[in-house]
């Protein structure tokens, strides 16, 4: 008999839209120049991305303008969304004057709804307040023809009570989306689901969800939130982004390749948006995790190198990476036999090989690659 496969399908495959270009300009020490942004930008569109955010506005002379223009010229307006604070009436009508002086079609409003955010940045505590001020805000930028996603900052904190009447006041006002923050990473894959249900529940919704990931579960969450009926997912190139970074894009769109058989992404374009992303950066790889990492699917035991499906999730080259070795005192013939391979290179692998683990041991055991393996064995002279 054959055993079915096992694969859990979601209730809707989710859109994406990818924060790296809002959120990164959060995370200390980290900003993006035109060049990087219009280079992610476009990636993230041949990826199956369908909105990118950009920047951030809140006034008058953004400082996100170069980046915003860049993006739009790289991916046009429609295919990105820039980010509006909302403090006050005023705030938000020059924040809008601004949105439309540098051609942004889609907004998202940041607009704090648990009662420690809303008494921090807008002075009031109120719910009734914190209704009102979404009430206009969104009925301001609708009346100037804005596609409005309006968010729940810290909204995983906001008790049920307090959010689920603030997203019905902001559906009744005209806006398009919802998008629960999980600011603060605090709620379990299962408590994420109940929360979701409640506003998955409220008659008009689209809820988007964008997760942190200080917990390590900002996947889990997002996935978590699909199930329960979520049409959006927010994430981020490599992770990046403040307070443990966000739901990390690669592994999430490999997650529902493989649990959900999800084939609608183009995931051979996920390393190399990594490694721009992370560069732009200037973190290296010291912020990457999951299948777009150097290490993702570099081994040491030949046994993996030569059967490498008895041992990965997917394979290297869907995702754009490569298969490599990668060793500093496990060094055997078959692994050099592997990595001499195609190499036109003849060599005696069993004299070889514990030639190369002395100069090894003399230097300290330093990381040998495939091409380290190579340039040694031209040095080689057998005795």
């Amino acid at each position: 008999m054959v055993k079915a496969e096992r694969r859990e399908r979601a209730p809707s495959p989710p859109r994406i839209s990818d924060a790296t270009l809002r959120d990164s300009a959060h995370m200390a020490g980290v900003e993006f120049g035109p060049e990087d942004a219009a280079a992610i930008a476009e990636l993230l569109v041949r990826t199956g991305v369908e909105l990118v955010e950009v920047g951030m506005v809140s006034g008058p002379d953004s400082k996100d303008t170069d980046l915003v223009l860049a993006t739009h010229e790289a991916v046009g307006p429609e295919r990105s969304m820039t980010l509006v604070v909302v403090r006050d009436r005023r705030q938000v009508a020059r924040a809008l004057d601004e949105a439309e002086r540098l051609g942004v079609r889609h907004l998202m409003y940041s607009i704090p709804t648990s009662e420690a955010h809303a008494r921090l940045k807008l002075d009031s505590a109120s719910p009734k307040y914190v209704e009102k001020l979404a009430r206009s805000a969104i009925t301001q930028a609708k009346d100037r023809g804005f596609h409005v996603t309006f968010s729940g900052e810290d909204g995983a904190r906001t008790p049920k009570e307090r959010l689920v009447p603030y997203v019905t006041a902001g559906f009744e006002a005209g806006a398009d989306r919802f998008r629960i923050a999980e600011t603060v990473a605090y709620l379990s894959p299962w408590q994420m689901e109940e929360v979701v249900a409640d506003l998955v529940a409220i008659d008009g919704s689209e809820i988007e969800i964008h997760s942190h990931n200080m917990l390590g579960m900002a996947v889990a969450n997002s996935l978590a939130a699909v199930r329960a009926g979520a049409q959006w997912i927010s994430a981020t190139v490599g992770g990046i982004g403040e307070r443990g970074g966000n739901a990390p894009l690669a592994e999430l769109l490999t997650s529902l390749r493989v649990i959900h058989g999800d084939t609608r992404f183009d995931l051979t374009h996920l390393t190399e948006l990594s490694r721009i992303a992370l560069r732009g950066a200037g973190l290296g790889d010291a912020f990457q995790s999951g299948p777009t990492t150097p290490h993702a699917f570099s081994y040491e035991l030949p046994g993996q190198l030569s059967h490498p499906e008895a041992y990965e999730t997917l394979p290297a080259e869907l995702v754009g990476n490569t298969r490599e070795l990668r060793v500093r005192s496990r060094l055997t013939p078959a692994l050099v036999t592997w990595a001499l391979a195609d190499s036109g290179l003849l060599v005696d692998v069993d004299a070889f090989t514990p030639w190369l683990v002395q100069r090894q041991e003399r230097a300290g055991r330093p990381l040998l690659d495939r091409d380290a393996i190579r340039k040694a064995a031209v040095e080689f002279r057998p005795a």
